[in-house]
């Protein structure tokens, strides 16, 4: 049931992109985004819990829109477990990484403009990513949902999210103003 409630809180979204008027240049920046986000997963695969994932997702939304940062951070999560392997969790990586790209559109005006705020935003996204997380590892143990299991879950998993916050804000630090640049650039000179 919870694999079903995650691909289905997907839908409208990637609904919403497909029926919207996308050019090519604007599919091509985001399949750039995606590969750079998937890439860089990979080339950080071994120091778990390091990877830029979020911080793709995060500079995707706030230059290209919230539909941008969803489908980046969901298609991530497909494409980089290609690697990493796909399983029931896959639905939930995308589901939450396409919230942490909702959530970086509504804040896009303060994350431009504060690098305090992006790295505070950076490693709240960690934190939430870890906690929804852990609702798909307590669902899947044989009898449901716990909240002390939950507890337990997210507090084994203490280390990696600390880890996995601080990525984010290391990633986001260095690569929101070169990528989000870059962004401005093709927005300006193809009309993306």
């Amino acid at each position: 049931i919870a694999l079903c409630v995650a691909v289905l809180s997907c839908l409208p979204l990637f609904v919403c992109f497909e029926r919207k008027e996308s050019t090519a240049k604007e599919l091509t920046t985001l399949a750039v985004l995606v590969a750079i986000s998937a890439a860089g997963r990979f080339a950080f695969a071994w120091v778990p819990g390091f990877k830029p994932v979020t911080a793709i997702t995060v500079i995707a939304a706030v230059y290209l829109g919230r539909e941008a940062g969803f489908v980046v951070g969901s298609l991530s999560a497909v494409v980089s477990n290609f690697y990493f392997g796909q399983g029931p969790w896959t639905p939930f990586q995308m589901m939450t990484w396409g919230i942490i790209g909702l959530l970086s559109a509504l804040f896009s005006r303060w994350l431009q403009k504060s690098r305090w705020f992006l790295a505070g935003f950076g490693a709240l996204a960690g934190v939430l990513f870890s906690l929804i997380m852990d609702v798909w590892t307590v669902l899947g143990f044989e009898d449901g949902f716990s909240l002390s299991r939950y507890l337990a879950a997210a507090a084994a998993a203490l280390p990696v999210t600390a880890v996995y916050a601080g990525s984010n804000v290391i990633f986001l630090l260095v690569l929101a103003k070169p990528i989000g640049e870059k962004i401005r650039r093709v927005i300006e000179k193809y009309g993306v």
